[in-house]
């Protein structure tokens, strides 16, 4: 795995967790939701049924304890980061880095926040992936 790779996991778990919040956004609308009885006219057969309501429901428990599980590697992985960051001497070159990989931001948000040109946060940004490798590689 690349350095930037290893910073891209942060972003790309932060979005799958909008993706599984998303997903419990709609089950739990779905557990609101009312269901038309059966009206079939035709006895059971004498087996209970669970009620409508109750399969949406353990699936919302299963992905909130998912996403849960999701939320705490989130938090380990960037403070994983963040204890790298810390190291990298050029405080430049690691502002870009945690504006890019800690909080997100465009290439244009970070020039616009450092006063910047693009061209030149790229420039920054691949001497402090040299930078943040050669911290992980003394660290490890």
């Amino acid at each position: 795995m690349t350095v930037k790779q290893y910073l891209k996991q942060a972003y790309r778990l932060d979005a799958l967790i909008d993706a599984d919040l998303a997903e419990l956004r709609e089950l739990k609308q779905l557990a609101l939701s009312v269901s038309s009885p059966s009206l079939s006219g035709m006895p059971s057969g004498g087996h209970k049924q669970q009620a409508p309501f109750v399969n949406p429901v353990q699936k919302i428990v299963d992905l909130e304890a998912h996403i849960n599980s999701e939320i705490d590697r989130f938090v380990d992985l960037k403070t994983e980061i963040r204890s790298y960051l810390e190291q990298i001497q050029d405080n430049t070159q690691r502002c870009v880095l945690q504006y890019r990989y800690i909080l997100f931001y465009s290439w244009n948000d970070i020039a616009d926040k450092m006063g910047y040109t693009v061209q030149w946060i790229h420039q920054i940004h691949k001497d402090a992936l040299i930078s943040f490798s050669k911290v992980m590689k003394t660290t490890n």
